[in-house]
């Protein structure tokens, strides 16, 4: 159990919690939500350890192990699958002490904890992790050196969620990943054996991941027992509540303050009119809740264009010589809105860059409307931003003629009001830098407006915002997210980007999902007389792993029976005196050699299904 007692903290200052507390149960799974800004990542950090409060306490079960990914993996020549099973650190000491360890009881105190954490099977496990996470199996054997800073991270993820800590901090997990990626993500951790805490603003993954939402707001914790739509319903109720109550008492008050301005200076009424200004005095009011700033996206509406818009036939695109995608027969009108899916490296951001012109057509016909305007947001236009300029700045430079108070009104219309539009780039939040973006890739009303990955730094209003004005805009929209709930709320179409080409996906999106999940699923036994599939490349690799632990158990379990042995042997131990010495070596003995009998009866299993895998 995590508990936190009434704990207070500030920055500079600044407070971010006072006398604030929750409770959350051992193996929840809780989403934390709340404003951006308003302390999440900083909670984090003061469960760790690593900030100190200035009151309150936070307090977890002894020995309780807390882990979270922080960083992106080191650029090392370690293979992903080596670097992975390292990082269940308990694992990774107990297996370097079983090499050197000689002292009988240690040795079979380290061989039970490495049977209990099911050490031998970590190959096979990190394998699956990593899979879900996007890295097939010749990629698991690359060193860490061949992968940029995104896929790196997905391994430092998937290394704390083999390590398994009794409670997983994860801060924004979807981030870094797709769509399969994202719901991958969600079926493991919904699974995970131990208490989890996630800030997301990913409303698929707080509905279908999470049981619990622990909410920050106004410098407390409020721990509400259901998922995220739950949630956003009870605080609706709570609001209106306190709303409502809040307006019976301001008209108590007022009537009471009526009475009291009437009758004040009237000497037979002074004292009625006192005892009401002291009822004024003693009322403990409640506050109406605020209500929350408006998100909001204000997309400009192009004029219409006859269809179709965009038109390929037979096409190809690639990098150079290197051809990604083929045979693409595709068309797009003005009132199409189309979701790519696909995993990563199949090539959804190629087929992106295609349609905004960014890549040529290497074969086949491309037709477009000679007026097309295209809008094209991807994730590393953010970073490409000018951190040294304004938000005013960087319109002035799109639109030098225009006057600066129709640029501001612009940036108010994305968002990013007085104070923004005059602040540097450098010091805005990712949010805020997202929704520059934005604005300058719709800046010209575009007649088609292609977004990859356009939420990873928006909150759930901003994303609700979004969707919103998606809705309302009359253009065609291309978008690549990993955000379920937008796609499914925006797209109506669905492209299928895998083996080299593009094709509609003619099911929705949870049959999409159902499809991914079912790959991570161990198929079903086949019918008798039914013929059985050839065994994947995976099963077949988790299937020698299986042998290799069982080969380490047997060659464990033999070193252990050995050195029993020598002990037995020693004359010494039969003298009168060492009687009750002796049962308790004997009986060591035995267990290890039931023991050592139950591994070779495993390994023989596991070697006549890896014997009838390989020759299938």
């Amino acid at each position: 159990m995590l508990r936190i007692s009434s704990i207070n903290f500030s920055i500079e200052g600044r407070p971010l919690f006072e006398e604030a507390s929750a409770t959350i149960p051992e193996g929840h799974k809780v989403g934390l939500v709340g404003p951006n800004g308003a302390g999440k990542t900083t909670l984090f950090r003061l469960i760790r350890g690593e900030l100190t409060l200035d009151g309150g306490e936070i307090s977890l079960p002894s020995r309780a192990r807390i882990g979270g990914v922080s960083q992106e993996v080191p650029s090392s020549e370690t293979s992903l699958i080596d670097t992975v099973v390292e990082a269940d650190t308990e694992r990774h000491a107990l297996m370097a002490e079983a090499e050197t360890a000689t002292d009988s009881h240690r040795i079979a105190e380290v061989q039970t904890r490495l049977a209990d954490i099911d050490a031998w099977s970590a190959e096979a496990r990190a394998s699956t992790i990593l899979r879900g996470l996007g890295f097939d199996p010749e990629q698991q054997l690359m060193p860490c050196s061949a992968f940029s800073g995104g896929w790196r991270m997905r391994v430092a993820l998937a290394g704390i969620l083999f390590a398994q800590p009794d409670v997983l901090l994860l801060d924004e997990p979807t981030n870094y990943l797709d769509l399969e990626g994202a719901l991958w993500l969600e079926s493991y951790l919904a699974k995970y054996p131990h208490t989890v805490i996630v800030i997301s603003h990913d409303r698929g993954l707080l509905n279908r991941a999470v049981g619990s939402i622990l909410h920050l707001e106004d410098r407390k914790l409020t721990y509400y027992g259901v998922p995220y739509d739950g949630f956003v319903k009870q605080r609706a109720e709570k609001r209106a509540q306190q709303a409502s109550l809040a307006k019976k008492q301001q008209d108590r008050r007022a009537h009471l303050q009526s009475f009291v301005d009437r009758f004040r200076a009237k000497a037979t009424k002074a004292k009625q009119a006192q005892a009401r200004l002291k009822m004024i005095e003693r009322m403990d009011m409640v506050s109406a809740p605020e209500e929350a700033a408006k998100r909001v996206f204000t997309f400009p509406q192009p004029d219409e264009l006859s269809p179709p818009i965009v038109n390929i036939e037979g096409g190809s695109t690639g990098y150079g010589e290197t051809v990604i995608l083929r045979k693409l027969n595709l068309r797009i009108d003005q009132d199409d809105r189309i979701a790519l899916l696909g995993k990563n490296g199949q090539g959804k951001s190629t087929l992106s860059k295609l349609l905004a012109d960014r890549l040529p057509l290497i074969e086949g016909n491309l037709t477009k409307s000679a007026k097309l305007r295209v809008g094209y947001f991807a994730q590393h236009q953010v970073d490409e931003l000018h951190l040294d300029e304004t938000p005013l700045q960087h319109l002035q430079r799109e639109r030098p003629d225009t006057q600066p108070a129709q640029l501001r009104a612009r940036l108010a219309g994305f968002g990013l009001h007085a104070v923004q539009a005059e602040t540097e780039v450098g010091r805005l939040s990712g949010g805020q830098k997202a929704r520059l973006s934005l604005l300058l890739a719709t800046l010209d009303a575009p007649h088609m407006l292609i977004l990859d990955e356009p939420t990873n730094h928006l909150d759930i209003e901003s994303r609700e915002a979004l969707m919103e004005a998606l809705t309302a805009y009359s253009g065609a929209v291309i978008l690549v997210s990993h955000d379920m709930h937008l796609l499914s709320m925006v797209a109506d179409r669905l492209w299928l980007v895998s083996n080299g080409t593009v094709k509609p996906y003619e099911e929705d999106l949870d049959a999409y999902r159902a499809m991914l999940l079912a790959r991570d699923t161990p198929a079903k036994p086949e019918k008798p007389k039914e013929k059985p599939k050839r065994p994947s490349r995976d099963q077949i690799l988790d299937l020698r792993a299986e042998v290799r632990k069982c080969e380490d158990r047997i060659a464990k379990l033999e070193d252990m029976r050995d050195k029993l042995a020598k002990k037995l042997a020693d004359p010494a131990l039969y003298e009168n005196d060492k009687v009750g010495e002796l049962e308790v070596w004997n009986k060591k003995y035995a267990e290890v050699m039931d023991g050592l009998h139950k591994a070779e009866a495993l390994w023989e299993k596991a070697a006549e299904k890896l014997d009838a895998a390989e020759s299938a």
